[in-house]
């Protein structure tokens, strides 16, 4: 059988307010669509993709577009790299939920004017809410992946990748097989959450006011509700081979310079 999968948006779901019921919401569009379209009625095995802003909604992550600048510093764990601009100071950080971001995710777009967008407190615990309370609604076992835009430090623009999951295996462990050559595979790891993330934003995108997207032929990959979130695909301490901003590195590395120098004057001394 030629290997395939297919992608299609949800259509249909209003703008999501502060308390809004995402679960009732995404399952009533896709019902909607469903009666319309029958074909793109929801199976066992589909993976619904959902973007960031319509679960940050709901939960209220709103601020004030003023006090984005102080949002920023509270949901930053560090800052990875910094550079002025005109503008100001843009600032890639790592955020209180383990990524590594432009602004800590804090966005402004798509958002009613004068607010900002926070990201969830917890995208795997949105999740597997999501995920949870689709299957007990739906009768049907999916599995669901929140997702941001983020940008690449060796690539140029955006695009999307998965920071919350729930019910769905992440990644394809090749480390062990052999290659089609018969070559063994020692460090192939396919992250398949943020492929997927990725497909999906082909449908969903940014302008099209479609938030959340399909994915079928995947089933494969659908798992239970204990299964590891995206924070487990982050990579944190030594693992870490790009931990530390320019500004840290400079201080560590002045900082052995200068135990070194101390160190030398007192074998001198002796």
């Amino acid at each position: 059988m030629t290997p395939r999968f297919s992608v299609w948006g949800i259509t249909g779901i209003p703008e999501v307010e502060k308390g809004d019921d995402l679960v009732a919401l995404i399952a009533e569009a896709a019902f909607a669509q469903a009666q319309a379209e029958p074909e793109f009625a929801l199976q066992n095995g589909d993976i619904l993709v959902v973007t960031s802003k319509i679960v940050s909604k709901s939960e209220g992550m709103q601020v004030p577009a003023a006090e984005r600048e102080r949002a920023i510093a509270e949901d930053t764990v560090r800052v990875v790299a910094e550079r002025v601009h005109p503008g100001g100071v843009f600032r890639i950080v790592e955020t209180r939920q383990g990524l590594v971001m432009a602004a800590a995710g804090i966005d402004m777009s798509n958002v009613p004017e004068g607010t900002a967008l926070r990201l969830p407190l917890d995208p795997d615990a949105s999740a597997r809410a999501l995920c949870a309370g689709l299957r007990e609604m739906l009768g049907i076992e999916i599995g669901v992946i929140i997702t941001d835009t983020i940008g690449r430090a060796w690539r140029v623009g955006q695009t999307d990748m998965a920071i919350g999951a729930a019910g769905l295996q992440l990644t394809d462990d090749l480390r062990g097989a052999v290659d089609a050559n018969g070559r063994p595979l020692h460090v192939t790891q396919a992250v398949i959450a943020d492929e997927i993330a990725g497909a999906a934003d082909l449908v969903k995108g940014k302008t099209s006011k479609i938030p959340v997207a399909v994915v079928r032929g995947l089933g494969r990959y659908v798992r239970d509700l204990g299964a590891p979130g995206a924070r487990t695909l982050t990579r944190t301490g030594d693992d870490d081979m790009f931990r530390f901003g320019s500004a840290e590195a400079y201080r560590i590395g002045y900082e052995a310079a200068l135990a070194e120098m101390k160190n030398k004057q007192r074998q001198d001394q002796d």
